[in-house]
């Protein structure tokens, strides 16, 4: 039997989206407060490293991720003698893979270890000195939508309900399924996000790229010299500027916009764009997650097709 018959079924982004929402709004985030802390590294893996950027964006924290939190250890070793840095932040929705080595190099190098999953019985949650644990929904792997938004209203404190009717008037463009290619454009502020809409075109699209995201800055820097007719230009504010002009797509976000509302109303776009293309992600899933995925963290488990809520 073809392994990825399985998941043929599986929802697109957007459903999850409203699903998520749906979660939130009958189950009530917590609040999650590290204002005044002291100066701390914050360290995740792909959107738990951006979820970060996000969390701790209005206090002075060193972000790192799986791939250069070593060297700066090295960097920061005496700011840590001098306990100018006490605390290592990592961010993981599972408690596994790379959180659980990136906890015993915190450890290892005298600083106090913090986890904010959603896995308590995960590795990482017996390992850290301290967990912080967050609810979310069954989701196919890798979309992680309810894991990160979860920890984003516990910060933000935005209101699932309101999210959830904003997205409900979204009206989209009538020839929306003829376009191939489509480009986000977002507030600065918002640029975490737009880095989260960049690995999604890796995990849905991969080599069949469909979408790319900048923030306003980044636009300005020659991203428009290529134009076609088949491009939809998206931007969360006005666009006086990028893709052609009869192909921009202008959404006016509300006045008190914040991290939660535009992570949904991105992820939830992105999901309208997996609909409208052939079904590679899905195609391709099942055999990821039994075969290649575990293969360089040196696992033999599968990974879970559909993570588990909890």
């Amino acid at each position: 039997m073809n392994i990825n018959l399985k998941t043929k079924n599986i929802a697109n982004l957007n459903t999850i989206v409203l699903a998520g929402l749906d979660f939130f709004i009958k189950n009530k985030v917590t609040r999650l407060n590290f204002k005044n802390k002291s100066l701390c590294f914050v360290v995740g893996s792909v959107n738990a490293y951006n979820t970060g950027r996000m969390l701790f964006h209005k206090q002075a924290a060193l972000f790192a991720d799986e791939g250069n939190f070593l060297e700066i250890l090295k960097t920061y070793k005496s700011l840590i003698a001098s306990q100018s840095v006490k605390e290592a932040i990592i961010i993981s929705a599972s408690g596994e893979k790379d959180s659980i080595w990136e906890i015993k190099a915190a450890k290892a190098a005298g600083l106090k270890t913090t986890l904010l999953t959603c896995n308590p019985d995960s590795s990482g949650a017996k390992l850290a000195d301290k967990n912080f644990f967050f609810k979310k929904i069954s989701e196919p792997y890798s979309y992680n939508f309810s894991t990160y938004l979860g920890m984003i209203l516990s910060a933000t404190q935005e209101n699932p309900i309101a999210i959830k009717k904003f997205l409900g008037r979204i009206k989209m463009p009538r020839n929306f399924k003829n376009y191939s290619f489509f480009t986000f454009i977002l507030p600065d502020k918002f640029k975490p996000i737009v880095d989260m809409l960049n690995v999604k075109d890796d995990e849905l699209f991969g080599p069949y790229s469909s979408l790319r995201a900048y923030s306003e800055g980044n636009a300005r820097h020659a991203k428009f010299i290529c134009e076609s007719n088949k491009e939809l230009v998206v931007s969360f504010g006005k666009n006086p500027y990028f893709g052609l002009a009869k192909n921009r797509w202008k959404i006016s976000l509300p006045k008190e916009a914040d991290f939660g509302l535009v992570l949904s109303l991105a992820y939830y776009l992105s999901g309208l764009i997996q609909a409208s293309k052939p079904s590679y992600f899905k195609n391709g899933l099942a055999n990821y997650c039994y075969k290649t995925g575990p293969k360089p963290y040196k696992q033999a488990k599968p990974f879970a097709v559909i993570v588990p809520g909890n």
